[in-house]
């Protein structure tokens, strides 16, 4: 079985922002020579996320502001906000998952027609985010 890791670095520009890292993903697939196996998509940060969805501004924004009203980042409730004025980003993290798993097939990322892999940040800007990337499979 073949092995490859990758890491993606990059920073984000506002509080909320989805990230379209499908041609990372899809570079480091092909360069991995694995044919058949799995993709693991993984953000190793505690307030953001990875999901896949269509690529499409209106979507985008829609997503945002649910994610929005669903962690209400200007809630003073949160308990974790006198420490560190982030609970929301964290809750959408929790929520949502910092991984995918997608499978490999015949060399190429087994994906639907409007499944693009985002990057989901929820405690922007941040000068460095990243992405580990790993490919398994023969």
């Amino acid at each position: 079985m073949k092995i490859y890791h990758h890491v993606a670095r990059f920073s984000t520009s506002t509080r909320f922002q989805l990230i379209d890292i499908t041609g990372i993903v899809e570079e480091a697939v092909e360069k991995s020579g694995v044919a058949n196996g799995i993709v693991v998509i993984h953000a190793p940060h505690a307030t953001a996320a990875i999901v896949l969805n269509e690529n499409e501004e209106g979507l985008i924004n829609d997503i945002v502001d649910k994610l929005k009203d669903l962690t209400e980042p200007d809630s003073g409730r949160w308990r974790h906000n006198r420490i560190d004025d982030n609970a929301h980003a964290h809750i959408g993290s929790a929520i949502i998952g910092a991984e995918r798993v997608i499978p490999v097939v015949n060399g190429r990322v087994a994906r639907g027609t409007w499944q693009n892999v985002f990057f989901i940040e929820m405690d922007g800007p941040r000068s460095s985010r990243e992405v580990i990337i790993t490919v398994m499979g023969e």
